[in-house]
């Protein structure tokens, strides 16, 4: 096997670059462990998309967002209208679109959702130091917004 194979001898690389290479796996990790039904994830991530959206939230614009097919994501909306946590409305940009709000049940269900995700996070990092805990915590939030608008940039090349 050639020394530029990917499965070369992990000895001439860098230890950064060995941490590094362990963030794909982490996230995958992160998103199988987080601490709910997978109807839960769903409900929330789409809660969430909503409410962080540039402009009015549209099922198209939540399909593109969550990398999902525009199917799903009608079944995914239609479940959260169905349970109370959004609702479809007229765009004010042009009356002959739908646009999707949440609703007070859709915030109370976010908010419910974020108290579960931070008591797993306390109990996740109960060894960490309180300042380890919140700079961890501000570095996902940045990679978090990063990864946002280097996913709209992409997107906007694709258009």
């Amino acid at each position: 096997m050639s020394s530029a194979s990917p499965s070369s001898d992990f000895s001439d690389r860098a230890p950064e670059d060995l941490v590094l290479d362990q963030i794909g796996p982490a996230l995958s990790r992160l998103r199988r462990r987080a601490p709910a039904s997978g109807k839960d994830l769903s409900r929330n991530l789409v809660l969430n998309v909503i409410a962080d959206a540039l402009g009015e939230a549209t099922v198209g614009g939540l399909a593109a967002e969550m990398g999902v097919t525009q199917p799903v994501a009608s079944r995914t909306v239609a479940a959260c209208i169905q349970d109370g946590l959004l609702r479809r409305a007229a765009s004010q940009l042009d009356g002959r679109r739908t646009v999707l709000e949440l609703t007070e049940a859709g915030e109370a269900e976010r908010d419910r959702f974020a108290a579960e995700q931070r008591e797993a996070f306390q109990e996740i990092t109960v060894a960490w130091s309180p300042a380890e805990r919140v700079q961890f915590a501000r570095l996902l939030i940045r990679y978090g917004a990063d990864a946002t608008a280097w996913s709209r940039r992409r997107a906007a090349r694709r258009d």
